[in-house]
């Protein structure tokens, strides 16, 4: 048993979001293509008599109020109680931001949790059970993702690089989709080929997120944000999955880096970093 494990949780950028309507269960029927990041939480874990969780860099739950020890809950009950974790979370990612820094952290604390009690434990299931951006974080991957999120289908996209602008202001997934659900303007399933096409030929991406025009309107910081993104020189600015982070694609690391520090710069109250999209494909 190894004494302890470090894992990293990557953030996720949606390349477009088409909600085709919502279910009778009263979920969203979703098509995305979602990307993980070079940028996100770390999160460290070894064995221990019980179950503990300290946050840094956040103020947030450290018990069952927090997705990270509910993971790991259910991770240790499923594989028959082999032991006890001490976690600590280090943050980074800005909160309810739209890119899954709460289920990636999920998911690698299974995947940690895996490593320091191995058992027949199938992941996936405990992952669908935690949410339903939690499975995508188990793959390494992109992939284009359909019904609730839990229909993956591996792909590979060009390892651009993006900057990412967060303004400060928290957005709430059930309220993004509570205003979609006020105006019914559904979308088509996303072209995930045409996006990968564009990308991967330095053209305008032709994307779209549903859920931007009704975040846009009742918050003005995010379509600030969005027009910083463009006024930076960089490609193809959308919000990312239900927001506040926007982003933009940036023809090089150096252009990257350098357009953050700007931002950085103009907006100090704001997040704003460079990140790499991780583009192959790893094996679960």
């Amino acid at each position: 048993m190894p004494e302890s494990v470090r894992m990293f949780a990557p953030a996720k950028l949606n390349l477009g979001l088409s909600v085709l309507g919502k279910r009778p269960d009263g979920y969203h029927d979703l098509s995305t293509l979602m990307v993980p990041l070079t940028v996100g939480d770390e999160l460290d874990i070894r064995p221990a008599a019980g179950l503990s969780l300290a946050v840094q860099g956040a103020d947030l739950p450290t018990d069952r109020g927090n997705l990270v020890y509910r993971a790991a809950e259910l991770y240790l009950n499923a594989a028959g109680h082999p032991g006890g974790a001490q976690l600590t979370l280090h943050k980074h990612l800005p909160l309810a931001s739209g890119l899954g820094g709460g289920s990636s952290d999920a998911a690698s604390t299974l995947l940690a949790l895996s490593t320091l009690y191995p058992s027949e434990v199938h992941l996936p299931e405990l992952a669908r059970r935690l949410g339903a951006d939690v499975p995508f974080f188990l793959g390494g991957g992109p992939a284009l993702a359909e019904g609730i999120g839990e229909r993956l289908s591996p792909l590979t996209v060009p390892p651009l690089w993006v900057v990412l602008l967060n303004p400060g202001v928290a957005v709430s997934a059930a309220d993004a989709y509570t205003w979609l659900a006020e105006t019914g303007r559904y979308t088509p399933p996303l072209n995930a080929l045409e996006v990968i096409t564009a990308l991967a030929g330095g053209q305008e991406v032709p994307y779209f997120n549903a859920l931007q025009p009704g975040v846009l309107a009742r918050h003005a910081e995010v379509a600030a944000a969005l027009e910083a993104v463009a006024a930076a020189g960089l490609g193809s600015p959308l919000m990312s999955g239900s927001g506040s982070t926007v982003f933009g694609l940036a023809g090089s690391e150096a252009q990257a880096r350098s357009a953050a520090a700007r931002l950085q710069t103009r907006f100090p109250g704001w997040w704003a970093r460079a990140a790499q999209l991780q583009g192959g494909l790893t094996p679960p």
